[in-house]
Protein backbone atom coordinates (compact mmCIF):
# COMPACT_ATOMS: atom_id res chain seq x y z
CA UNK A 1 0.00 0.00 0.00
CA UNK A 2 1.09 3.56 -0.64
CA UNK A 3 1.67 5.85 2.30
CA UNK A 4 -1.48 7.89 1.56
CA UNK A 5 -3.61 4.73 1.72
CA UNK A 6 -1.99 3.72 4.99
CA UNK A 7 -2.67 7.16 6.47
CA UNK A 8 -6.30 6.93 5.37
CA UNK A 9 -6.75 3.55 7.09
CA UNK A 10 -4.96 4.85 10.16
CA UNK A 11 -7.24 7.87 10.51
CA UNK A 12 -10.57 6.33 9.46
CA UNK A 13 -10.32 2.91 11.08
CA UNK A 14 -7.44 2.63 13.55
CA UNK A 15 -7.99 5.97 15.30
CA UNK A 16 -11.70 5.48 16.16
CA UNK A 17 -10.94 1.94 17.36
CA UNK A 18 -8.08 3.15 19.53
CA UNK A 19 -10.27 5.91 20.94
CA UNK A 20 -13.02 3.47 21.94
CA UNK A 21 -10.73 0.75 23.25
CA UNK A 22 -8.81 3.25 25.33
CA UNK A 23 -11.77 3.76 27.68
CA UNK A 24 -12.43 0.03 27.99
CA UNK A 25 -8.80 -0.78 28.72
CA UNK A 26 -8.54 2.04 31.24
CA UNK A 27 -11.60 0.75 33.09
CA UNK A 28 -10.30 -2.83 33.01
CA UNK A 29 -6.94 -1.63 34.34
CA UNK A 30 -8.61 -0.02 37.34
CA UNK A 31 -10.56 -3.20 38.07
CA UNK A 32 -7.58 -5.57 37.77
CA UNK A 33 -5.17 -3.21 39.57
CA UNK A 34 -2.09 -4.75 37.90
CA UNK A 35 1.37 -3.85 39.18
CA UNK A 36 3.14 -1.93 36.39
CA UNK A 37 6.46 -1.46 38.17
CA UNK A 38 9.37 -1.63 35.69
CA UNK A 39 12.15 -1.87 38.28
CA UNK A 40 12.50 -5.64 38.14
CA UNK A 41 13.96 -8.43 36.04
CA UNK A 42 12.29 -8.78 32.65
CA UNK A 43 12.22 -11.87 30.47
CA UNK A 44 10.79 -10.48 27.24
CA UNK A 45 10.99 -6.91 25.89
CA UNK A 46 9.36 -5.88 22.61
CA UNK A 47 10.34 -2.73 20.72
CA UNK A 48 8.26 -1.59 17.73
CA UNK A 49 9.05 0.84 14.91
CA UNK A 50 7.20 0.26 11.67
CA UNK A 51 8.29 3.26 9.61
CA UNK A 52 11.69 4.85 9.06
CA UNK A 53 14.98 3.03 8.73
CA UNK A 54 16.67 6.13 10.11
CA UNK A 55 14.56 6.07 13.25
CA UNK A 56 15.47 2.42 13.79
CA UNK A 57 19.16 3.30 13.59
CA UNK A 58 18.56 6.17 16.02
CA UNK A 59 16.91 3.69 18.41
CA UNK A 60 20.07 1.57 18.73
CA UNK A 61 21.27 3.39 21.89
CA UNK A 62 17.92 2.45 23.49
CA UNK A 63 18.39 -1.18 22.45
CA UNK A 64 21.91 -1.17 23.86
CA UNK A 65 20.65 0.29 27.16
CA UNK A 66 17.93 -2.37 27.39
CA UNK A 67 20.50 -5.09 26.77
CA UNK A 68 22.79 -3.69 29.49
CA UNK A 69 19.93 -3.49 31.98
CA UNK A 70 18.47 -6.90 31.11
CA UNK A 71 21.26 -9.07 29.65
CA UNK A 72 19.19 -12.26 29.82
CA UNK A 73 15.95 -10.88 28.39
CA UNK A 74 14.79 -11.69 24.88
CA UNK A 75 14.59 -8.46 22.88
CA UNK A 76 12.08 -8.66 20.04
CA UNK A 77 11.79 -5.98 17.36
CA UNK A 78 8.51 -5.53 15.45
CA UNK A 79 8.63 -3.72 12.10
CA UNK A 80 7.74 -4.05 8.42
CA UNK A 81 9.38 -6.33 5.86
CA UNK A 82 11.24 -3.37 4.36
CA UNK A 83 13.35 -3.00 7.50
CA UNK A 84 14.32 -6.66 7.92
CA UNK A 85 17.81 -6.28 6.42
CA UNK A 86 18.85 -3.35 8.62
CA UNK A 87 17.43 -5.04 11.73
CA UNK A 88 19.51 -8.16 11.03
CA UNK A 89 22.63 -5.98 11.27
CA UNK A 90 21.88 -5.09 14.93
CA UNK A 91 23.01 -7.91 17.20
CA UNK A 92 21.34 -6.51 20.33
CA UNK A 93 18.08 -7.75 18.78
CA UNK A 94 17.32 -11.42 19.41
CA UNK A 95 14.14 -11.88 17.38
CA UNK A 96 12.54 -9.97 14.50
CA UNK A 97 8.82 -10.04 13.68
CA UNK A 98 7.66 -8.20 10.58
CA UNK A 99 4.40 -7.43 8.85
CA UNK A 100 3.82 -7.14 5.10
CA UNK A 101 2.26 -3.74 4.34
CA UNK A 102 2.22 -4.11 0.55
CA UNK A 103 -1.55 -4.68 0.51
CA UNK A 104 -4.52 -5.01 2.82
CA UNK A 105 -4.71 -8.83 2.69
CA UNK A 106 -0.95 -9.44 3.17
CA UNK A 107 -1.13 -6.93 6.02
CA UNK A 108 -3.99 -8.71 7.80
CA UNK A 109 -2.40 -12.14 7.33
CA UNK A 110 1.06 -11.13 8.54
CA UNK A 111 -0.37 -9.02 11.38
CA UNK A 112 -2.39 -11.98 12.66
CA UNK A 113 0.68 -14.20 12.58
CA UNK A 114 2.80 -11.59 14.37
CA UNK A 115 0.20 -11.00 17.08
CA UNK A 116 -0.16 -14.72 17.76
CA UNK A 117 3.62 -14.99 18.15
CA UNK A 118 3.69 -12.02 20.50
CA UNK A 119 0.84 -13.30 22.64
CA UNK A 120 2.66 -16.63 23.04
CA UNK A 121 5.76 -14.75 24.20
CA UNK A 122 3.78 -12.91 26.91
CA UNK A 123 5.95 -9.76 26.80
CA UNK A 124 6.78 -8.01 30.07
CA UNK A 125 7.11 -4.70 28.22
CA UNK A 126 6.08 -3.48 24.77
CA UNK A 127 7.77 -0.20 23.72
CA UNK A 128 6.03 1.55 20.83
CA UNK A 129 8.37 4.05 19.16
CA UNK A 130 5.75 5.25 16.67
CA UNK A 131 4.61 8.76 17.55
CA UNK A 132 1.69 9.36 15.20
CA UNK A 133 0.44 5.88 14.25
CA UNK A 134 -2.91 4.75 15.64
CA UNK A 135 -2.37 1.39 13.94
CA UNK A 136 0.77 0.89 16.02
CA UNK A 137 -1.21 1.78 19.15
CA UNK A 138 -3.70 -1.01 18.37
CA UNK A 139 -0.89 -3.51 17.77
CA UNK A 140 0.61 -2.49 21.12
CA UNK A 141 -2.68 -3.27 22.87
CA UNK A 142 -3.33 -6.51 21.00
CA UNK A 143 0.11 -7.84 21.97
CA UNK A 144 -1.39 -8.26 25.47
CA UNK A 145 1.90 -7.06 27.00
CA UNK A 146 1.68 -6.40 30.72
CA UNK A 147 3.37 -2.99 30.40
CA UNK A 148 2.88 -0.86 27.31
CA UNK A 149 5.08 2.19 26.79
CA UNK A 150 4.45 4.88 24.18
CA UNK A 151 4.92 8.57 23.44
CA UNK A 152 2.50 11.44 23.74
CA UNK A 153 1.98 14.77 22.05
CA UNK A 154 -1.09 16.94 22.31
CA UNK A 155 -2.88 14.88 19.65
CA UNK A 156 -2.20 11.53 21.31
CA UNK A 157 -3.16 12.29 24.92
CA UNK A 158 -6.34 10.18 24.52
CA UNK A 159 -4.20 7.02 24.45
CA UNK A 160 -3.45 7.12 28.20
CA UNK A 161 -5.22 3.87 28.87
CA UNK A 162 -3.97 1.65 26.11
CA UNK A 163 -0.48 2.58 27.27
CA UNK A 164 0.47 2.03 30.90
CA UNK A 165 3.38 4.48 30.64
CA UNK A 166 3.60 7.46 28.27
CA UNK A 167 6.68 9.58 27.67
CA UNK A 168 6.66 13.12 26.32
CA UNK A 169 8.14 13.24 22.81
CA UNK A 170 10.37 16.29 22.85
CA UNK A 171 10.86 17.53 19.27
CA UNK A 172 13.59 19.99 20.32
CA UNK A 173 16.18 17.36 21.26
CA UNK A 174 17.82 14.52 19.31
CA UNK A 175 15.38 11.68 18.75
CA UNK A 176 17.92 9.22 20.18
CA UNK A 177 17.70 11.17 23.46
CA UNK A 178 13.91 10.92 23.43
CA UNK A 179 14.22 7.17 22.89
CA UNK A 180 16.83 6.89 25.64
CA UNK A 181 14.52 8.61 28.11
CA UNK A 182 12.37 5.47 27.98
CA UNK A 183 15.40 3.38 28.98
CA UNK A 184 15.65 5.45 32.16
CA UNK A 185 12.23 4.11 33.22
CA UNK A 186 13.91 0.80 34.02
CA UNK A 187 15.89 2.15 36.95
CA UNK A 188 19.29 3.20 35.59
CA UNK A 189 20.78 6.26 33.95
CA UNK A 190 21.91 5.73 30.37
CA UNK A 191 23.70 8.60 28.63
CA UNK A 192 25.45 7.10 25.61
CA UNK A 193 23.77 8.01 22.33
CA UNK A 194 26.43 6.32 20.19
CA UNK A 195 24.78 4.54 17.29
CA UNK A 196 25.27 0.86 16.61
CA UNK A 197 28.35 0.38 14.37
CA UNK A 198 26.53 -0.89 11.32
CA UNK A 199 29.75 -1.50 9.37
CA UNK A 200 31.02 -3.98 11.96
CA UNK A 201 32.16 -7.09 10.14
CA UNK A 202 31.36 -5.80 6.63
CA UNK A 203 33.49 -2.64 6.23
CA UNK A 204 35.37 -2.96 2.95
CA UNK A 205 33.44 -6.07 1.94
CA UNK A 206 31.88 -4.33 -1.06
CA UNK A 207 34.17 -3.40 -3.95
CA UNK A 208 32.85 -0.34 -5.85
CA UNK A 209 32.85 -0.52 -9.65
CA UNK A 210 35.86 1.83 -9.90
CA UNK A 211 39.05 2.11 -7.88
CA UNK A 212 39.99 5.28 -6.03
CA UNK A 213 38.30 7.83 -3.82
CA UNK A 214 34.61 8.44 -4.20
CA UNK A 215 31.60 10.49 -3.13
CA UNK A 216 28.18 9.04 -2.33
CA UNK A 217 25.11 11.12 -3.21
CA UNK A 218 21.56 10.28 -2.13
CA UNK A 219 19.04 12.59 -3.86
CA UNK A 220 16.03 10.62 -2.63
CA UNK A 221 13.48 10.74 0.16
CA UNK A 222 10.87 8.06 0.83
CA UNK A 223 7.23 8.77 0.03
CA UNK A 224 6.69 9.11 3.77
CA UNK A 225 7.90 12.72 3.27
CA UNK A 226 8.78 13.62 -0.32
CA UNK A 227 9.12 17.26 0.80
CA UNK A 228 12.59 16.32 2.08
CA UNK A 229 13.92 16.20 -1.50
CA UNK A 230 16.22 19.02 -2.50
CA UNK A 231 15.14 18.71 -6.13
CA UNK A 232 16.47 17.18 -9.35
CA UNK A 233 17.83 20.39 -10.87
CA UNK A 234 19.83 21.21 -7.76
CA UNK A 235 21.39 17.77 -7.57
CA UNK A 236 22.08 17.76 -11.31
CA UNK A 237 23.94 21.08 -11.09
CA UNK A 238 25.80 19.93 -7.98
CA UNK A 239 26.93 16.72 -9.71
CA UNK A 240 28.08 18.63 -12.79
CA UNK A 241 30.17 20.94 -10.60
CA UNK A 242 31.64 18.08 -8.58
CA UNK A 243 32.69 16.26 -11.76
CA UNK A 244 34.31 19.46 -12.98
CA UNK A 245 35.99 20.59 -9.77
CA UNK A 246 36.95 17.20 -8.31
CA UNK A 247 37.92 14.97 -11.26
CA UNK A 248 39.83 12.54 -9.03
CA UNK A 249 36.59 11.37 -7.37
CA UNK A 250 34.01 8.92 -8.65
CA UNK A 251 30.40 9.83 -7.78
CA UNK A 252 27.99 7.05 -6.83
CA UNK A 253 24.26 7.70 -6.62
CA UNK A 254 22.38 5.45 -4.21
CA UNK A 255 18.77 4.62 -3.48
CA UNK A 256 16.25 1.79 -3.33
CA UNK A 257 14.96 -0.06 -6.41
CA UNK A 258 11.82 2.09 -6.30
CA UNK A 259 13.99 5.22 -6.29
CA UNK A 260 16.11 4.27 -9.30
CA UNK A 261 13.80 5.96 -11.87
CA UNK A 262 14.09 9.22 -9.92
CA UNK A 263 17.89 9.03 -9.73
CA UNK A 264 18.00 8.33 -13.45
CA UNK A 265 16.05 11.53 -14.09
CA UNK A 266 18.52 13.46 -11.92
CA UNK A 267 21.41 12.52 -14.21
CA UNK A 268 19.61 11.87 -17.51
CA UNK A 269 21.60 14.50 -19.44
CA UNK A 270 24.98 13.80 -17.81
CA UNK A 271 27.39 11.32 -19.34
CA UNK A 272 30.68 10.90 -17.51
CA UNK A 273 32.94 7.95 -16.71
CA UNK A 274 33.15 9.08 -13.07
CA UNK A 275 29.38 9.06 -12.53
CA UNK A 276 27.69 5.74 -11.70
CA UNK A 277 24.10 5.15 -10.62
CA UNK A 278 23.97 2.34 -8.03
CA UNK A 279 20.37 3.01 -6.93
CA UNK A 280 18.60 -0.33 -6.59
CA UNK A 281 21.83 -2.22 -7.33
CA UNK A 282 23.15 -2.77 -3.79
CA UNK A 283 21.98 -4.85 -0.86
CA UNK A 284 21.74 -3.13 2.52
CA UNK A 285 25.12 -4.61 3.54
CA UNK A 286 26.71 -3.41 0.30
CA UNK A 287 25.19 0.05 0.79
CA UNK A 288 26.58 0.25 4.34
CA UNK A 289 30.03 -0.82 3.13
CA UNK A 290 29.89 1.66 0.24
CA UNK A 291 28.96 4.58 2.51
CA UNK A 292 31.56 3.55 5.09
CA UNK A 293 34.32 3.79 2.45
CA UNK A 294 33.26 7.15 0.99
CA UNK A 295 35.33 10.31 1.33
CA UNK A 296 32.03 12.01 2.18
CA UNK A 297 28.32 11.84 1.45
CA UNK A 298 25.74 14.41 0.33
CA UNK A 299 22.19 13.50 1.24
CA UNK A 300 18.68 14.59 2.05
CA UNK A 301 17.28 13.73 5.47
CA UNK A 302 16.46 10.06 4.92
CA UNK A 303 17.61 6.52 5.79
CA UNK A 304 21.08 6.48 4.14
CA UNK A 305 21.95 9.68 6.03
CA UNK A 306 21.57 7.77 9.31
CA UNK A 307 23.70 4.92 7.95
CA UNK A 308 26.38 7.52 7.24
CA UNK A 309 26.13 8.80 10.82
CA UNK A 310 26.51 5.25 12.16
CA UNK A 311 29.64 4.51 10.08
CA UNK A 312 31.24 7.93 10.82
CA UNK A 313 31.47 9.10 7.22
CA UNK A 314 31.58 12.92 6.85
CA UNK A 315 28.02 13.80 5.83
CA UNK A 316 26.62 16.94 4.23
CA UNK A 317 22.97 16.90 5.31
CA UNK A 318 20.25 18.95 3.63
CA UNK A 319 17.40 19.61 6.05
CA UNK A 320 14.07 21.35 5.53
CA UNK A 321 10.77 19.89 6.79
CA UNK A 322 12.50 18.03 9.66
CA UNK A 323 14.46 19.55 12.50
CA UNK A 324 18.25 19.13 12.36
CA UNK A 325 18.22 19.47 16.15
CA UNK A 326 16.31 16.21 16.25
CA UNK A 327 18.12 14.19 13.59
CA UNK A 328 21.43 15.87 12.67
CA UNK A 329 23.39 16.37 15.88
CA UNK A 330 26.29 14.06 15.05
CA UNK A 331 29.91 15.19 14.96
CA UNK A 332 30.42 13.91 11.40
CA UNK A 333 27.47 15.98 10.09
CA UNK A 334 27.55 19.31 8.28
CA UNK A 335 24.01 20.68 8.46
CA UNK A 336 22.57 22.97 5.80
CA UNK A 337 19.20 24.28 6.94
CA UNK A 338 17.16 27.42 6.35
CA UNK A 339 15.17 29.01 9.15
CA UNK A 340 11.77 29.48 7.54
CA UNK A 341 8.61 30.26 9.50
CA UNK A 342 6.79 26.99 8.75
CA UNK A 343 9.71 24.63 9.40
CA UNK A 344 9.98 22.09 10.89
CA UNK A 345 6.45 21.03 10.00
CA UNK A 346 6.54 17.21 10.07
CA UNK A 347 6.10 17.16 13.84
CA UNK A 348 2.76 18.93 13.59
CA UNK A 349 1.12 17.88 10.30
CA UNK A 350 0.41 14.65 8.44
CA UNK A 351 0.43 16.70 5.23
CA UNK A 352 2.80 19.66 5.09
CA UNK A 353 1.08 23.07 4.79
CA UNK A 354 3.04 23.75 1.58
CA UNK A 355 1.64 20.54 0.01
CA UNK A 356 5.03 19.75 -1.47
CA UNK A 357 6.15 23.24 -2.47
CA UNK A 358 9.07 22.93 -0.06
CA UNK A 359 10.51 26.43 0.17
CA UNK A 360 12.67 25.27 3.08
CA UNK A 361 14.59 23.00 0.67
CA UNK A 362 14.40 25.27 -2.38
CA UNK A 363 16.24 28.04 -0.51
CA UNK A 364 19.36 25.89 -0.16
CA UNK A 365 21.87 27.02 -2.78
CA UNK A 366 24.22 24.72 -4.67
CA UNK A 367 27.04 27.11 -3.75
CA UNK A 368 26.42 26.36 -0.04
CA UNK A 369 26.78 22.65 -0.65
CA UNK A 370 29.93 23.18 -2.71
CA UNK A 371 31.39 25.26 0.13
CA UNK A 372 30.78 22.35 2.51
CA UNK A 373 32.36 19.96 -0.02
CA UNK A 374 35.46 22.16 -0.18
CA UNK A 375 35.64 22.17 3.62
CA UNK A 376 35.55 18.39 3.96
CA UNK A 377 37.86 17.90 0.96
CA UNK A 378 40.52 20.13 2.51
CA UNK A 379 40.12 19.10 6.17
CA UNK A 380 38.74 15.56 6.02
CA UNK A 381 36.07 16.37 8.62
CA UNK A 382 33.85 19.12 9.98
CA UNK A 383 34.36 21.23 13.13
CA UNK A 384 32.56 19.87 16.19
CA UNK A 385 29.29 21.73 16.71
CA UNK A 386 27.90 22.66 20.11
CA UNK A 387 24.41 21.46 20.91
CA UNK A 388 23.15 24.25 23.15
CA UNK A 389 19.79 22.55 23.59
CA UNK A 390 21.37 19.53 25.27
CA UNK A 391 23.82 21.46 27.43
CA UNK A 392 22.40 21.38 30.94
CA UNK A 393 19.41 19.24 29.92
CA UNK A 394 17.76 17.59 32.95
CA UNK A 395 16.23 14.16 32.44
CA UNK A 396 15.45 13.38 36.08
CA UNK A 397 14.53 15.23 39.24
CA UNK A 398 15.38 13.06 42.19
CA UNK A 399 13.88 9.68 41.36
CA UNK A 400 11.28 11.17 39.01
CA UNK A 401 11.75 10.56 35.26
CA UNK A 402 10.75 13.85 33.65
CA UNK A 403 8.10 13.67 30.92
CA UNK A 404 6.56 10.42 32.21
CA UNK A 405 2.80 10.04 32.63
CA UNK A 406 1.50 6.83 34.17
CA UNK A 407 -1.99 5.42 33.86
Amino acid sequence: MKTKQQLLIDNLIAKPLAFLLNFLVRLLGQILNIDHNLHKELDCIVVCKFKGMGSIIQATPLLDALRQQHPNAEIIFVSTNANTAILKRIDTIDTIYTINDKGIFPLLKSLTTTLLKLIRKRPDVYIDLEIYSNFSTLVTLLSLAKNRVGYYLRSSSFKMGIYTHMMYFNTKIPVSESYLQIARLFGKDFNSTELYPLAKGIAGSYTPPKEGRYIVINPNASDLRLERRWGRKNYKFLIEQLLLQYPAYTIYLVGSPNERPYTEKVIEDITHENLINLAGKTSINELISLIAGAAFMVTNDTGPMHISFAVNTPTICLFGPCSPDQYGHFSNAKIIFKDVFCSPCVHEFSISPCKGNNTCMQLIEVSEVLKAVKEVHENGSFPLRRNEVLEGMKYKHGDAILGLVRR
